[in-house]
């Protein structure tokens, strides 16, 4: 079980906050064994806001502002895709990498797919 990291989470007014014998309760921040914000840090929306809203500038700045812009080119337009199919092919492989501007189709392996770290040699 983990704590929400929401710094404003013990405010929000609700039952499973509520800790405490009958006449002396207090709301605590949320302990859950699993969240769907913030990458599984915080329990809400708003709990994911207010911590954006508080930590967001100086994590911008922590971990690099964009100064310049990203510019998509042919050679960083590659994704990983996968041709769904309800019948089987086994001449045509089922995995692909996609260059978003140019539409060129190259496949690859189900190892090279499931690599994180694989990039297309161009």
């Amino acid at each position: 079980m983990k704590y929400c990291q929401g710094p404003l989470c013990h405010t929000y007014d609700t039952k499973d906050r509520k800790r405490g014998p009958k006449g002396n309760k207090v709301n605590q921040t949320r302990r859950r064994t699993s969240m769907y914000y913030l990458q599984g840090n915080a329990c809400s929306m708003q709990c994911q806001d207010d911590w954006f809203k508080q930590y967001g500038e100086r994590a911008l700045n922590h971990f690099g502002r964009i100064t310049q812009p990203i510019v998509l080119t042919e050679n960083n337009a590659w994704r990983k895709q996968y041709r769904w199919s309800w019948q089987q092919n086994d001449n045509q492989a089922n995995h692909y990498c996609y260059n978003m501007l140019t539409g060129e189709e190259r496949d690859i392996t189900d190892q090279q797919y499931n690599d994180d770290n694989y990039t297309l040699n161009t």
